[in-house]
């Protein structure tokens, strides 16, 4: 069980997120609630990159931070920073919904024309030129190898900097340089037909 705190130990909103971290990991939620509102913002829209969907992103984000309140503490802060954390935490769960999705999708292909009703609501969407564009994006991103898409959705779509990837994903800081750089030759190949300035004019920090 953990202890009580009294008011006076309360974390300053201005805390770095180490701070925050650790009085949230001895109880406090009004810590927690800080570093959801300094962060979820930035997984919401990362998830929405990461899948084209708000829904999807919507219900990723409670995810994300329903995990970390369950993982206090165990959790690896790069910089005094929470956010290249969540972001590994939300690519992972969005792969997971993404394969979810996919076996949902193959069930529907096999049923009988007629069985199932679309909604009307998502093929408006489908519509939106927008969402077209990033589903493009993320299904050229989908094709990189492994280690190239990683430093992709990282850097290019969650806007880490190549020093907060190189300690999320172990390397040097010159390796995600370099995977980035032949991410971006396959993905103009890959989306040469159609729009990319998302990724093709982002700037890394």
């Amino acid at each position: 069980m953990r202890p009580d705190r009294s008011a006076d130990e309360e974390p300053s909103p201005t805390g770095s997120d180490r701070a925050l971290w650790e009085h949230a990991a001895q109880g406090s939620t009004a810590a927690f609630g800080e570093l959801f509102g300094r962060h979820a913002g930035a997984v919401w829209n990362y998830a929405y990159r990461l899948t084209g969907s708000w829904s999807v992103a919507e219900d990723l984000t409670s995810s994300v931070f329903l995990t970390a309140w369950r993982r206090l503490g165990d959790v690896t802060l790069v910089n005094d920073s929470a956010r290249p954390w969540l972001y590994t935490v939300t690519s992972n769960l969005a792969r997971r919904e993404q394969r979810r999705l996919g076996r949902f999708a193959s069930a529907l292909s096999r049923l009988p024309r007629g069985g199932v009703v679309r909604d009307h609501a998502e093929d408006v969407a489908g519509q939106v030129d927008a969402d077209r564009r990033l589903r493009a994006v993320l299904d050229a991103v989908a094709a990189l190898p492994r280690a190239e898409r990683r430093a992709v959705e990282l850097c290019l779509i969650g806007g880490l900097s190549t020093a907060e990837a190189s300690a999320v994903l172990g390397i040097a800081d010159a390796s995600v340089r370099a995977r980035i750089s032949r991410a971006r030759g396959r993905l103009r190949g890959l989306l040469r037909n159609t729009t990319h300035d998302v990724l093709a004019t982002e700037e890394l920090r």
